[in-house]
């Protein structure tokens, strides 16, 4: 099984990079098959993979989602998205599989109209519930997960105002919003989306384990950032919630482990 992960941080240190290897080293413990990953700077390198690979996991990154439009980088990347979707057209039962983090997300949703990116009041970050949909409830991806599952959330920008009925033209379901409050006149944005059998994007991150975000909420940044939008409570909440079994460890083992079996198994016909 070969993985190409495409790294969109564009040489900006980060934790993500670091899990996404840990999670494709643990799950070739887990299976007898060999496992082979390249990375691709997509961004400060313009590198981008050949369809040559099984499976895709595009990352998140800095900045905003819609100046990108037109870049040399994002010709390349839109390039190869649009030769896994022909790719897949043709040959169905030999398809691969993307997976698409945070900003991979934004500007995958922005690029094929699956919804408007827009910025935020202000900053999301820290360990959030994501609210699942009735679809969300039925993915094969979050079996396991509670709802309201818990993730680490980053991020300056949001999906709203999906097109849901391309979404759903292309077999597609919305999974996952950030909150359900009818009393609330504010359109929710939206957290995860299954766009096809092969193609899934979230707007949280799956990948990050409670090593990586233990480091992060003890930066004075991310803990100034956490108070100043919440309170001193809610940062202390954040630290004791970074370990327990059921809040981001559960995400972690579930969400990008269940997408690799997924790729597995189709790929070996089990």
């Amino acid at each position: 099984m070969r993985i190409a992960i495409l790294d969109l941080y564009e040489g900006e240190p980060n934790e993500g990079m670091r899990c996404i290897h840990n999670l494709i080293q643990e799950f070739e413990l887990e299976t007898e098959h060999k496992i082979y990953s390249q990375v691709f700077d997509v961004r400060l390198k313009n590198e981008i993979a050949d369809l040559s690979f099984d499976a895709y996991i595009s990352s998140g990154g800095p900045g905003s989602p819609l100046t990108s439009e037109g870049l040399l980088w994002e010709k390349n990347y839109f390039g190869l998205m649009d030769s896994i979707l022909h790719h897949n057209s043709e040959k169905p039962f030999h398809r691969k599989n993307v997976f698409l983090i945070c900003h991979s997300f934004q500007i995958f949703c922005r690029y094929y109209n699956y919804g408007k990116v827009s910025k935020r009041k202000g900053t999301s970050f820290g360990i959030m519930p994501i609210y699942k949909t009735k679809a969300g409830n039925l993915e094969p991806f979050f079996t396991g997960l509670h709802d309201p599952m818990y993730a680490v959330d980053s991020r300056d920008y949001q999906i709203l105002e999906p097109n849901e009925a391309k979404i759903w033209s292309g077999g597609g379901h919305i999974l996952c919003i950030e909150k359900d409050r009818p009393f609330v006149p504010l359109e929710r944005a939206i957290m995860a989306i299954r766009f096809n059998e092969a193609f899934f994007g979230v707007q949280f991150h799956p990948e990050t384990d409670s090593e990586g975000m233990h480091k992060y909420l003890l930066r004075d940044d991310k803990k100034k950032l956490i108070v100043e939008k919440h309170s001193e409570n809610k940062y202390k909440q954040m630290l004791m919630m970074v370990n327990e079994p059921d809040k981001i460890k559960l995400t972690y083992k579930t969400v990008i482990p269940s997408f690799l079996r997924s790729t597995l198994s189709n790929n070996n016909g089990l």
